[in-house]
């Protein structure tokens, strides 16, 4: 089953002499329990793309369907609460709230969106992370690492249909980012998730089941499954 799809996906900045195509005819699909890593040099695209997989920006022309849903038909409003449900993100900058400790970060768009917190499944993930000694401690009490497991373990936390990961090993030395990689593709199997990871690092890319390479706006490999 795809539970990710793109059509036709254009996004053009300027017009004529200035224009500028970021995505120039973009077709993708992303089957549900894939770890896809799209990688791409600086302005080649691939942020874009996050951004209009996780509705983060309307694309100029085409579609993109999560989960049997169209959003890039979708109102701002419904837009904003089908990322809050369906999509979950871990940022190169981590973005925690830093005067939550790490449960209260973990859980804090489950409860946003006004829902019942699964706490089995909350200290499964806190668990699988290694977080358990961490949940009371506050981000700045914690190491680079440490703070994009935290990240992970939110993104995972609503049960999302699809986790985008930006950069997620950007700020992380080399051996760190091997482990928050390997921990990722763990709880992405554990816990049957599809993941689609943005990267200018070749190494970083080929971790993922399918490596996509994006160049001037357009899919140049791994577009289509084999």
């Amino acid at each position: 089953m795809d539970i990710l799809e793109t059509k036709g996906l254009k996004k053009y900045y300027g017009e004529g002499e200035s224009l500028v195509k970021a995505l120039d005819n973009v077709n993708l699909k992303i089957r549900q329990g894939e770890f896809v890593s799209i990688v791409g040099t600086s302005g080649s695209g691939k942020s874009t793309l996050l951004h209009m997989l996780g509705g983060l920006d309307y694309p100029t022309e085409g579609s993109v369907t999560v989960d049997g849903k169209d959003i890039s038909a979708l109102k701002e409003d419904a837009l904003a609460i089908f990322r809050r449900r369906k999509i979950g993100f871990v940022f190169q900058s981590y973005n925690l709230v830093p005067v939550l400790n790490v449960y209260e970060n973990v859980v804090f768009p489950i409860q946003l969106d006004g829902n019942q917190v699964d706490e089995k499944y909350i200290d499964s993930i806190i668990k699988t992370l290694g977080l358990e000694s961490k949940v009371n401690s506050l981000p700045s009490q914690l190491s680079g690492g440490q703070q994009q497991r935290v990240a992970i373990a939110r993104a995972l936390a609503a049960k999302p249909a699809i986790i985008l990961a930006d950069e997620p090993t950007g700020n992380l030395d080399s051996a760190t980012s091997q482990d928050v990689l390997g921990l990722l593709k763990v709880t992405a199997r554990k816990f049957e998730q599809t993941i689609v990871m943005i990267t200018h690092n070749e190494e970083i890319a080929q971790l993922a089941d399918r490596m996509i390479r994006i160049e001037d706006g357009k899919i140049t490999v791994g577009g289509s499954r084999e």
